[in-house]
């Protein structure tokens, strides 16, 4: 994002949204009468400054001017070279420039308008140099660390085109006050095609692998007081209630610690509505 130095008016607009520019090209430039003014300003107090320094520094050496009068002279000195070199940045920004090679995707100046010192006028991405936000829920980001890999996805619930991959960069301190979610910045390593500033994308973030872990569809969990409990299918097609121990999570399955073995049928489309003892019908394949 880019500003004015200080409070002036926009005298010309090189470029608009969405245009590509070079690092160093110009964008906006306001009006040079004020910064060259106090440019000039400036340096006339600068020079005086030197002036009387040199002086003031003579007649201490000599011992006719008291030493603490040459030290005034000193920091009068040191405190002007400050306010020259600010004016001279001053007029430096009064054309504002693009910091890096990229794209424009905001352009808030208006021709004629008066801005503001600091008020944002420009903004310039790099597309190269994009992250990935991602917000996690507390649990979730207490498993997450940098270096974790991210596979990227796009539509409705990250069912979409895989979009490339990205690496954790950071994992935020502190909750999101707007999501209430944990904060997760990724590193984009390999795009599956160029992102856009703003898209909503997905990430799936492997915080470890259990070749030995059993898995179950979410749909089979049933709150079960502060726990979890499934519907167990015998070889009569019988359905039991059993307590389980839920680990991980995703949005389609769950790890289950204890209470289900490798090759056990669970119920799942209707596992709420049903009780001990019930028989179960098997769901035709689609």
């Amino acid at each position: 994002e880019l500003a004015a130095p200080a409070p002036t008016r926009v005298t010309r607009i090189l470029v608009a949204a969405g245009d590509r520019v070079r690092a160093g090209q110009p964008l906006v430039e306001f009006d040079q009468t004020t910064f060259a003014a106090d440019v000039r300003s400036a340096e006339a107090a600068l020079t005086s400054a030197r002036q009387d320094d040199e002086r003031a520094r003579r007649l201490s050496d000599a011992g006719i001017l008291p030493r603490k009068d040459a030290q005034q002279a000193r920091a009068a000195l040191a405190q002007a070279e400050g306010a020259a070199a600010i004016a001279r940045r001053a007029e430096t920004l009064a054309t504002l420039r693009s910091p890096v090679a990229g794209v424009v995707t905001r352009m808030d100046a208006v021709l004629g308008a008066p801005v503001d010192a600091g008020a944002p006028l420009v903004e310039v991405v790099d597309p190269r140099a994009l992250d990935v936000r991602l917000t996690l829920s507390p649990a979730q980001a207490a498993e997450v660390r940098p270096g974790n890999p991210v596979a990227l996805s796009g539509g409705a619930g990250g069912a979409g085109d895989s979009l490339g991959t990205a690496m954790v960069a950071d994992v935020a301190a502190a909750l999101d006050t707007a999501s209430h979610g944990v904060p997760v910045r990724a590193r984009v390593t390999a795009p599956a095609r160029t992102l856009r500033v703003g898209e909503t994308v997905y990430g799936r973030i492997v915080t470890a692998r259990d070749a030995t872990a059993v898995t179950i569809p979410v749909e089979a969990l049933v709150p079960d007081g502060e726990g979890y409990r499934i519907f167990v299918v015998d070889s009569l097609g019988m359905a039991h209630a059993r307590a389980v121990e839920v680990g991980a999570r995703t949005e389609s399955a769950a790890e289950i610690r204890s209470g289900v073995v490798p090759g056990e049928t669970v119920v799942t489309y209707g596992a709420y509505g049903i009780e001990d003892s019930a028989r179960i019908v098997r769901a035709a394949a689609p």
